[in-house]
């Protein structure tokens, strides 16, 4: 049974701070044996806890720089907390940086394999939905071209149909709904549905409100590395949207009046 838990999470990043040291204060600090070049502590995410178990959809949503992305990647073990604890049940599947991976001096085929390879496919496996995949990019002869060439909308399309070649049980996303152009947008949206539909369990970070609507059922709100409101995703949506316009309210009636033409 697939399923998440992270209990009480801390991620704080420890980075050099940047600068130019003047000879004298080199010297200076180096006497007294301090640092020339301190290490800043940056807090990324504050006790954070987090259930998620099978056949939930989860939204998180927030300001840029609230520790979204962050967050996802504890989740799939890209980042180890600096404390806490990480449960996971469960084959993890990520759809984050698009390009990841990709070897720019090789073709479309060669780096269906190469980043296959990445997302835990074996060579008998990406072989056998290497046809598909390219069929589902609709680059044709240009799958046979080294990808620096490529436009990013080109890259774009053949990366979004590898990543998505999987078969998720817990599968994270990162703001990859708008991939490629308007055409290929709509097929990008359906095989997400169809992704979805196949996941156990599913967390997904967007600036999209309504995709999120659409996708998800519950919303958590993080605030500066903090879960500010977990709970339905309508009403997650409605109160961050609420403090992003200033709690203006004739606003937001105007959103609840669109929403009742739309449903209706």
């Amino acid at each position: 049974m697939a399923c998440i838990r992270l209990n009480d999470i801390d991620l704080t990043f420890r980075v050099r701070r940047q600068g130019k040291f003047s000879l004298k204060e080199f010297l200076l600090r180096g006497m007294f044996r301090r640092s020339v070049n301190p290490i800043l502590e940056v807090p990324a995410l504050c006790g954070v806890n987090l259930t998620v178990t099978e056949g939930e959809r989860v939204g998180v949503i927030g300001h840029n720089g609230a520790g979204k992305s962050t967050l996802l990647k504890v989740l799939a073990g890209v980042y180890p907390p600096s404390a806490g604890e990480r449960i996971v049940e469960g084959a993890i599947s990520s759809l984050f940086d698009l390009s990841l991976g990709f070897e720019h001096e090789s073709n479309g085929w060669e780096n269906i394999a190469y980043r296959g390879y990445l997302q835990g496919e074996s060579p008998r496996t990406i072989q056998e939905k290497a046809q598909a995949i390219a069929e589902f990019s609709e680059l044709k002869e240009f799958l046979a071209t080294p990808v620096k060439y490529y436009s990013s909308g080109m890259l774009v399309r053949l990366a979004f149909s590898i990543c998505t070649a999987v078969d998720p049980e817990i599968l994270l996303v990162d703001e990859v709904l708008s991939a490629g152009d308007m055409s290929f947008r709509q097929k990008a949206r359906a095989r997400m549905l169809e992704m979805i539909d196949r996941a156990s369990l599913i967390v997904m970070v967007s600036h999209d409100m309504e995709a999120l609507a659409e996708f998800c059922s519950r919303g958590v709100w993080l605030d500066h590395g903090r879960v500010r409101m977990d709970g339905p995703i309508d009403d997650v949506i409605e109160a961050y949207t609420w403090e992003m316009e200033g709690g203006d309210e004739s606003a937001r009636l105007r959103r609840k009046k669109r929403k009742a033409l739309q449903a209706a």
